[in-house]
């Protein structure tokens, strides 16, 4: 059980749960949302009738539900905030980047697209001055080798000299270079097949599916799977002359062409800057599973949803927006957090439409940390309506409707939103419940794991 058992006021709260007469219930609904830590609260009903007979079929209340209220799933994204919901968010992201690569017949997404050039590419920041790290061979500048767990990692070796304006204001305008760089792209693509923009639009698709990543220094980063379809995407082969070497090729190029850059005017006591992305470009083909390979399409896509459910929170930052600078010193924020967050809130007054103070728990980033071209692969909303119709097959076949003609269904409901979150007590049995559901899901992962491993032996 969780260390903060030993709150004798948290160990009260939590035996009046356990030993209250509805506890099966509230434990039926803790585990219905896989251990939520932040659940919503609901009260209200539903009636389900027959619209020819006015017979009622269904019908549920709050009511006599633990505390009068529904619990359902916050679905935060962020593992610091809920870890079972994030794990939820991962693994939706993890079957979008697949889908993808390998593609998914419920989704119509052919297999025959891990035909198609596949590239898994890294964009970096530039560097705003010299950093405590690990290098292959030798110590760090500083003389030091660092362990890999080491707080100093990533910090400035002389913050007097590091540029944390310049830190912030480039993760502000990272979404921008990304654009850039994707234009740039498919021109690049375009020159090196011999054909005009116009004509690589009915010829070719560039897709694409990517996620940031904060570095430990507090700056961002992209990892982007980008392929080339026929012009219908997917569904279509592309051209005999997009090969996987053309495609790198073309990657290298647009990142490092003078247009993929982004201007920002002087303000104030601040200079005039040009952002580009920094020199560590690393692009390498995406193989099929089994070949021998690090970068298969499963190792991707686990990598992007690994960093789908992260945010700033590596580099010591909060994970929510800032009221006041005093909120560092009662969460103990790092001093290499704290003055980048510090520079977005100097430099928000110059650059106003920017909004730095607003995105100052995200060192001034104001993106989405997960995104998508139209036509990569499925979408969330896609697969998390899969989930929800999956459950509602399920409920109707408990209460004895999936023989019902949805067009003889009416359906009346009243819902009010109640509130959020667990008492302390309440907070302490959620966690144990979440992590029993994630054992016993990562045991029947290795099952799988094993079995597959088995088959592939016999075989």
């Amino acid at each position: 059980m969780p260390d903060t058992l030993l709150d004798p006021t948290t160990l009260g709260d939590l035996l009046r749960v356990a030993s209250a007469s509805d506890y099966d219930r509230w434990e039926d609904q803790i585990r219905r949302t896989g251990g939520c830590a932040d659940p919503i609260h609901l009260t209200g009903w539903t009636l389900t009738k027959d619209k020819t007979t006015g017979e009622t079929l269904h019908h549920y209340s709050t009511e006599n539900e633990p505390g009068g209220r529904l619990r359902l799933a916050c679905g935060n994204r962020r593992a610091s905030r809920c870890p079972s919901c994030a794990w939820t968010y991962a693994g939706d992201t993890y079957h979008l980047i697949r889908a993808g690569l390998a593609g998914d017949d419920r989704r119509n997404i052919p297999a025959a697209v891990r035909d198609h050039p596949r590239i898994f590419a890294t964009l970096t920041a530039p560097s705003f001055g010299r950093v405590h790290n690990r290098p292959d061979h030798g110590v760090c500048r500083c003389g030091t080798h660092h362990q890999a767990d080491d707080p100093a990692l990533g910090t400035a070796l002389d913050p007097a000299t590091y540029d944390y304006a310049g830190a912030v204001l480039f993760n502000n305008h990272a979404g921008q270079l990304w654009q850039r760089f994707t234009n740039r792209l498919r021109r690049e693509i375009a020159a090196r097949a011999g054909l005009s923009q116009r004509e690589l639009k009915e010829a070719a698709r560039v897709s694409y599916g990517k996620v940031a990543e904060f570095q430990k220094r507090g700056a961002l980063h992209f990892h982007a799977v980008i392929r080339i379809d026929g012009p219908d995407g997917p569904d279509t082969a592309p051209p005999a002359w997009a090969t996987v070497e053309l495609l790198a090729d073309a990657i290298q190029a647009a990142a490092t062409h003078s247009y993929t850059s982004v201007s920002v005017p002087a303000a104030g006591d601040q200079p005039a800057r040009t952002f580009r992305w920094g020199r560590q470009l690393d692009v390498r083909p995406i193989k099929a599973f089994g070949d021998g390979s690090d970068i298969t399409e499963q190792a991707v896509a686990s990598y992007v949803a690994k960093y789908a459910t992260k945010a700033a929170e590596n580099t010591g930052t909060l994970d929510r927006r800032i009221g006041e600078l005093a909120e560092l010193d009662r969460h103990g924020v790092p001093d290499h957090a704290r003055r980048l967050i510090q520079a977005c809130k100097q430099l928000d007054p110059l650059y106003p439409e920017r909004r730095l103070w607003a995105w100052a728990h995200m060192l001034g980033f104001r993106g989405h940390f997960s995104s998508k071209s139209r036509r990569y692969s499925t979408t969330l909303g896609e697969l998390r309506q899969a989930r929800a119709d999956y459950r509602a097959a399920q409920e109707h076949a408990a209460l004895g409707l999936e023989d019902q003609e949805p067009d003889t269904v009416l359906v009346l409901a009243d819902w009010q939103y109640a509130g959020h979150g667990h008492t302390p007590g309440e907070s302490a049995l959620a966690a144990t419940i979440a992590r029993g559901l994630q054992l016993n899901r990562e045991t029947a992962r290795e099952a799988l794991r094993d079995h597959l491993v088995l088959e592939g032996t016999a075989a």
